[in-house]
This record gives structure tokens, sequence and C-alpha cells, in this order.
């Protein structure tokens, strides 16, 4: 008996997965999700420095509604846009994305933020964030290259044809991205390009030594910068300087250790009144575990697997070559960044500067990232079958008239 009531979710959850649509509907629902709740909990974080800083607690969130309205405009076009037009523009985005870079090194032009110097100014006060551009671009433009290059990947040059031009053009761009100071991005550039070259069957030894000359690479960019040498050392005890360099970390264990399982309620939240530097933007997860406690953050946990899962589905499924390594990429950069922000409010890693994607406050980043699922959604419409069955959902024209 109890074994048939177990089988049954199982079943029933098979069958769901089985689904034509079951890929482009996840996508599509838990990044619908995670926006909603990210809007709610960047108002919740938000409101009391809004208010000090310019008299109104949703100013904040009304910069970020804006973005995630220009943000659903634009995963709306990415998904009604056929792969094959994304194909042809991939290297004229890098370019421009390209070009964009090198303005925030102009002075001038660039703006400095934080100690990096990655924003351009806009207009009202607005900034763009090239960097972030660059991810989706720089995915874009691999994605295409391997999709044309598909018989000479597995020809007797195969290991060069991975390589060339990969690897040189990754490098100026994840160089540019150091040259701003702003090496939480640099690393989600380097893991998507990793991640894309093993995708791509670049040998093992190959990766391994690439991932060890990395390492060295950010050791020595750690050990040349007194600011990023003192994050790191806070890491290993944050008590040793609770007043400098420990002062985030700390708190936000408070916030994670105050809200206990169930949280002490929406709106809540006390460390957002000051005693959390960046509550809104990179340690919105300690103030998601402070107002809606364990339960809360498992929430948003489960939603980045779903993705991620999702994503991962999406790649291996999919018999177009574009499709797949974009998919590939996307899921690699959701995944890592997601990752990289999570440890570094948990205190499993130092505290760099990423944002939670989809949920923390930042324009450009939302933006970017609500594209990129668009376009994944999109990818997700090239399983077997899932065209047809969108194809067959949607009302004839007869029936639009008769409604």
């Amino acid at each position: 008996m109890s074994t048939s009531t177990e089988r049954r979710p199982a079943e029933a959850l098979r069958r769901v997965l089985e689904r034509p649509l079951a890929s482009y509907q996840l996508v599509l629902g838990a990044s619908a999700l995670l926006v909603g709740l990210g809007l709610v909990m960047v108002l919740s974080s938000s409101s009391v420095l809004a208010y000090r800083s310019g008299g109104n607690s949703y100013g904040i969130v009304m910069k970020q509604g804006l973005f995630a309205a220009l943000g659903l405009f634009g995963a709306y076009l990415a998904l009604k846009m056929p792969l094959s037009a994304v194909k042809k523009l991939s290297t004229v985005l890098l370019v421009g994305v390209f070009v964009l870079m090198l303005l925030t090194l102009v002075p001038g032009i660039g703006v400095e933020v934080g100690g990096n110097r990655n924003w351009l100014p806009l207009v009202a006060g607005f900034r763009l964030q090239p960097s972030e551009f660059a991810k989706l671009a720089l995915i874009i433009w691999i994605a295409a290259l391997y999709a044309n290059r598909q018989k000479a990947l597995h020809g007797p040059r195969s290991t060069h044809t991975m390589l060339m031009p990969v690897l040189p053009v990754s490098a100026v761009i994840a160089g540019l991205v150091v040259a701003q100071k702003d090496l939480g991005t640099a690393l989600v550039l380097f893991a998507v390009i990793f991640g894309l070259l093993w995708a791509v069957g670049l040998p093992r030894k190959l990766i391994t030594s690439g991932v060890a000359l990395l390492g060295v690479a950010l050791v020595l960019l750690v050990a040349t910068a007194p600011h990023r040498m003192d994050r790191l050392m806070s890491f290993l005890d944050p008590m040793s300087d609770p007043d400098r360099t420990g002062y985030q970390a700390i708190h936000s264990m408070m916030a994670l250790a105050t809200g206990g399982f169930w949280g002490v309620g929406l709106g809540g939240s006390r460390q957002k009144w000051g005693a959390l530097p960046n509550a809104h933007t990179d340690f919105i997860l300690a103030v998601v575990g402070e107002e809606l406690g364990l339960f809360g953050t498992l929430i948003v946990l489960v939603l980045f697997v779903v993705l991620v899962v999702t994503g991962v589905r999406i790649a291996l499924r999919t018999r177009d070559p574009f499709a797949h390594y974009l998919a590939i990429g996307i899921t690699v950069w959701i995944s890592v960044q997601a990752a990289i922000n999570i440890g570094m409010v948990l205190g499993l890693l130092p505290v760099i500067g990423i944002t939670l994607p989809l949920m923390s406050y930042g324009g450009s980043s939302l933006l970017v990232t609500m594209v990129a699922l668009g376009l994944l959604a999109r990818c997700a419409l090239t399983e077997p079958g899932a065209e047809r069955a969108l194809a067959a959902r949607r009302p004839s024209t007869r029936q639009r008239k008769a409604r």
C-alpha cells in the first residue's frame, strides 16, 4: 500500500516532465517567481535607505521596477526572435559591448562606484554597467562560433578549433573586467568560458591546467590589492576586525540567525536600518533569511535549483547546436553567480561584491539576466515537439475573432 502511494507522486512528476513544454514552463515560472520575490525584497530592504537619501521609501524599488519592465520587454523579444537571427547578431553584440567597456576606462566618461570603474552615466541619475552585458554577449558569440564549427570540432585539429579564437577574445573581455577592478564579474566570466570549453569537449588536462593558471592569477590579484587581502583575512576570521572588514559578514550572519525558521515577518528586518551595508544589493539574501526565515531562503534556493536543472535539461534534449551551447553558457552563468552570492552571504566565501541574479537591486544585472532567461526559454522550444505543442495551444484566427 505504502509503495503504491509513494509511486503516485513520482509517476505524476514524471508525466509532467515528459510534456514537450515542461522546460519552457519551468524557466518562465521560476524566473517570474524570482523576479516578483526580488521586487518585494528590494522594497523591504531598501525602504529605509531610500527614505533617508531621497525622502521617498519607494525611490529605489521604482528604479528596479522600471528595469524589470524593460527586462520583461527584452525577454519577450528574445523569446520571439528566431535563434538564427540571434546567432547572426553575435559578433555585433560582442563588439558593441567591447566598445562600451572601453568607454568605462576613459577619464571623464566612466564612473567609479565602490572602487569599481565599470559604469557609464545615462539620464536622470541612471547608470549602465556594460560588464553585465558582456556575460551574455560572450556566451552568444561562443555558442554561435561552436555551432558553426560542428564538423571541425571533431576533426584532426579539434583542440585548436576549440581554443581559437575563443581563448584570446575571452581573455580580452575578461581582462577589461579585471581592469575595471570588478573581480566578481571576472570570476563569473571565467566560469562561463571554462564551462563552455568543457561542454565542447576540450581535453580535461587542458581545462585543469587552465584552472590552475587562473588560480595563480587570482592569488596574485588578491595579494597585490590591500583591500582584497583584507577581505580574505576577514573571511578566515571575521571577528578579527568586526568594525571594518568583518562587519558585513558578521551582520549578515546575525540577520540569518535572527530569522529562525519562519522569520521575523516581511518588512520587520532590523539589519536594513543601517547595520548591514548593501542590504538591497549584495546581501539581499540575508534580509530574506531575516524576514522570511529559513523557509523563505529555501524557497529561493529551490527556485534557483529548478532554473539550473532545467537549463541542463534543455541543453541535453535540444537538437540545435546553437541552443545547446547557449543553454549551457546561460546555465553556468546563473548557477555560478548565484552560488558565489549565496556562499558570500552564508560566510562560506569571501565578500567580493556580486549580486544575486533576478533578486538583488541592480538595473543592468536584472535587465540582461531577464533577457538571457528569455533566450533560455527560446532554447527550450527547440526540444522535440515543443514548437508544435506551443502552436497547438495558441487560439486560431477564427477563435480570436469569435472571442
